[in-house]
Parts: C-alpha cells; structure tokens; sequence
C-alpha cells in the first residue's frame, strides 16, 4: 500500500518552508556555534527545526522525531511506528561560510523502513521527492539515475566526516583510490545534496561513512526510487541508522565497492 499523500505533502512543506527561512538569513548569520572542533550550529539550524517540531507535533502529535539539532539522540517515548528524521540544515558549514550548497532533509520512517522522503534546495529551487513504489522526482518530473556502467566514465562524490582530522590518512587514501579510477570525484558538502544528485544522474556514484540517519534517509530513497542502488560499505544491506552509505545508479555498484574492498585490504597489510 502506498504511503498516505498527506506525508509526503507535510515533507514538502516542511523543507520549502525551512527553505525560506534558510534564504532569509543566508550571507547574514550573526551567531555560530561548536558542537565539536569543525561541526558548526547556526541559529538557523535551530530556528528551523523548532519550526519542524511545532508543525508534527500539531499534525501528528503521537510520531516520533529523530532530528539533529535540539535532542539528537532521543525519538521521544512514543511507540509509533512513525518516525520523521529531519535534517533543517544539511551543509551547516557551507552555509555559515556564505557558499550556496544546502538544504533541508526529511524522510519519514514506518516500521523501520524509508517511506517519504524530501529534499529541497533552496538557491537552485530544486525539491526533490519520493515515495516508496512510487519513484521520484524534481519539481514533479521523473527522475533518473545515469547509464555510466565504468568508473573511468564515472564523476563520483564523498564527503568527509567531523572527526576527519582524526583519520585523514583513512579518509583521503580511499579518496585516492578513487580519483586514480574515475573520470572525476567531488566533495560537495552536504550528504543530500549528493545522494539526490545520484537520484537525478548528475553523479554516478557517492560513498561516505559517519553519518547520521537524517543525513542519508530521503536521500536514499530517491536514489532506489530513481532506478539506482543503495548499500552499506560493505555491500550489505542499507539502513538510515546504518551510519554509512554506498549509492550508485546500480550499474557500476560493485565496482565502488570493489574499490573500497581493495583499500581497506592494503590497507590491513600494510
């Protein structure tokens, strides 16, 4: 059965309105926080997910929430199978910095699956959606992922994650790996932003570890619903709560995974 319209709907106003207040604000940010030595918090970020709140918690009172910004970690004691995992600023660090890569991230999970999920970015006015069954689509036109089927025809993408000083020699020897095998790899700076790419065939392929679940949900869903696949580093299955995602259009997948195999490998053996 299809996910009721009204979730999908509520996804769609909740990251354009969030849109909104992000342009408001965007170039003007007056406050920035730390949450760890690079992992910035605007007062937008909060601004925005307070908004999110208000509206789920008037809509459907009894769901749970797993957002970034004001308890991370508590999905309330609701036992729903429904649960919103919202991102209100994905990019917070492009953003603060004034460079227009970002945007608000929403999926909403049912019984441990991705069912809705939408993404919107706000200077391109691009909202990118899906339901589950039902494909998805940017500003209500199909998408697609591409036919590249090698990685030397292939332009990639990753991104790094907050504890990065931390195992930078991990993080770019992997990257290296890559660029020595694909047309091209990017480091965009918002999960998202990536995974809708693949979902719309501008990227081939993108991997990153150390995420959290509102980062990749909606994201993940479009790829799978634009013709693409989706999993973990290893090959296995993808989960939001996986911390960890491999997406590709499907036909140069074990190839990406090949990859990273092969690194880790050399890696081990020094």
């Amino acid at each position: 059965m299809p996910p009721d319209p009204i979730f999908l709907a509520t996804a769609i106003e909740v990251v354009t309105r969030a849109g909104r207040i992000q342009l408001q604000h965007f170039g003007k940010i007056q406050r920035i926080e730390k949450k760890g030595s690079i992992d910035l918090v605007t007062e937008v970020d909060v601004e925005v997910e307070r908004m999110f709140r208000a509206l789920i918690a008037e809509r459907f009172p009894e769901h749970r929430i797993l957002a970034e910004e004001l308890g991370a970690g508590s999905e309330g004691k609701s036992s729903s199978p429904y649960c919103w995992m919202f991102d209100p600023v994905d990019g917070t660090t492009n953003y603060a910095h004034g460079m227009p890569i970002f945007c608000s991230s929403l999926a909403l999970e049912v019984d441990g699956r991705i069912e809705v999920g939408a993404v919107y970015d706000p200077t391109r006015r691009e909202l990118f959606t899906a339901e589950r069954g039902g494909g998805a689509r940017l500003n209500g036109s199909p998408l697609r992922v591409s036919s590249a089927d090698a990685l030397i025809d292939s332009m990639l993408c990753t991104g790094f994650p907050y504890h990065v000083h931390e195992i930078v020699d991990e993080v770019v020897g992997l990257f290296a790996s890559f660029v020595g095998k694909a047309r091209a790899v990017r480091r965009l700076g918002s999960a998202a932003i990536d995974l809708c790419y693949v979902g719309a065939g501008r990227l081939d392929g993108f991997w990153e570890g150390f995420l959290s679940p509102w980062d990749i949900a909606a994201g993940a869903l479009i790829v799978e619903e634009a013709g693409g696949h989706v999993s973990n580093l290893e090959g296995g299955p993808f989960t939001a709560r996986g911390r960890e995602v491999v997406a590709s259009n499907g036909l140069i997948h074990a190839d990406l995974l090949a990859t990273i195999a092969e690194y880790r490998s050399r890696k081990r053996t020094g």
